[in-house]
């Protein structure tokens, strides 16, 4: 039994103490292939490291991530840009809009993503959509496109499940994360009405550990956790959601 980490920061300064072992305990737990969104300028080099100490099991994406947007978002822009044409990647993320702390570089924001959905068309490559407090925004940003069909993640989805519906319905599958196991959580009604070919496992490690990790740091060995719960809120073999979800994985990504 394999499963993919869809999303995971481990080179996250959270694991400078024990990267190496973080990262034996995700493979010993089937967890074979990782895949690590960038942040912004300041967090490629990092991530460059790390993949090029294990380039079988981590794959890299590129991407501004929307809390990265200030005043020099073009300079940041550069940088994406010019590892889309040099680098192999899997997908442009992570990117979005997140209005959770303030509204301040909306209309950035906005233009960003707007400008790196355009590039992940271009270079014919999936993108990783991180969206807090800004459904409404970036569903309508989407509407402007006008695509048929989109390919990509709403990572760590937060939404509603007619949202939820409106996001499969647009193309694109939805990451599920530790936030599934929480009391309460209406992920877990999302993880259980939507179609199974439509879901992708995820950590966001270091941030939003499973149940019983919940407040410590995430990382990608937690990834069966969170498919033993939606195997449960299914009622499935835990088995058959890592089929699935590491298909669902292999063809979104092409890994």
């Amino acid at each position: 039994m394999t499963f993919v980490d869809t999303h995971c920061h481990l080179y996250d300064e959270a694991f400078d103490a024990d990267r190496q072992q973080a990262v034996q305990r995700a493979l010993e737990a089937g967890v074979t292939t990782m895949l690590l969104p960038d942040i912004d300028s300041t967090s490629t080099e990092r991530l460059d490291n790390l993949y090029n100490l294990y380039p079988n099991h981590f794959r890299r994406m590129a991407g501004l991530h929307p809390t990265s947007v200030k005043e020099d978002f073009e300079q940041e822009l550069s940088h994406v840009r010019k590892r889309l044409e040099t680098e192999s990647l899997v997908a442009v993320g992570e990117i979005g809009m997140d209005l959770y702390w303030d509204r301040t570089y909306e209309e950035q924001q906005r233009e960003v993503l707007r400008r790196q959905m355009l590039w992940a068309e271009e270079y014919d490559l999936p993108v990783a959509l991180h969206i807090r407090k800004a459904h409404n925004e970036v569903f309508g940003l989407l509407r402007d496109l006008n695509r048929s069909t989109y390919r990509g993640v709403m990572h760590c989805f937060g939404g509603s499940l007619q949202e939820a519906q409106r996001a499969v319905e647009m193309g694109f599958m939805l990451g599920i994360g530790g936030v599934v196991t929480f009391k309460n959580a209406t992920m877990a009604e999302v993880a259980k009405a939507m179609p199974l070919d439509r879901l992708l496992l995820e950590t966001d490690a270091p941030y939003l550990s499973p149940v019983p990790h919940r407040g410590e740091r995430n990382e990608s060995s937690y990834i069966p956790l969170i498919a033993s719960r939606i195997a449960e809120l299914r009622g499935i073999s835990v088995d058959e959601v890592a089929e699935q979800t590491t298909a669902n994985a292999s063809l979104l990504f092409r890994l």
